[in-house]
């Protein structure tokens, strides 16, 4: 069971974990959030889309931004796709609910 937030990329799961839902645009000159696309979080990466590379910055890139270690976040869903759910466990989820929030806004 997932409660939705005021942003429809952003869930709170019933134990505590926070979906991101993301579009990515990998090949970008740099790695850098690019606001909202539809329903998701854009995010253009620096990385080539070959053999998981892209998904790797993604995920270090993200705990960067986040403080957190990246074993806490987990690509649960798109592993081929532009379009991917990751699971962030963590037991700061205001916090990074906001640091994501202003993300979108820049």
């Amino acid at each position: 069971m997932t409660e939705k937030s005021d942003a429809a990329w952003l869930q709170l799961t019933s134990n505590g974990e926070l979906l991101l839902t993301v579009h990515v645009q990998p090949g970008a000159k740099t790695t850098s959030c690019a606001g909202i696309h539809g329903d998701a979080l854009k995010i253009r990466l620096q990385a080539p889309p070959v053999d998981g590379k892209a998904n790797q910055a993604l995920i270090a890139w993200l705990a960067k931004t986040l403080g957190c270690p990246q074993s806490a976040i987990e690509l649960t869903r798109g592993q081929t796709s532009r379009r991917k759910t990751l699971s962030i466990n963590t037991d700061q989820t205001a916090a990074f609910s906001s640091k994501l929030k202003a993300l979108a806004t820049q």
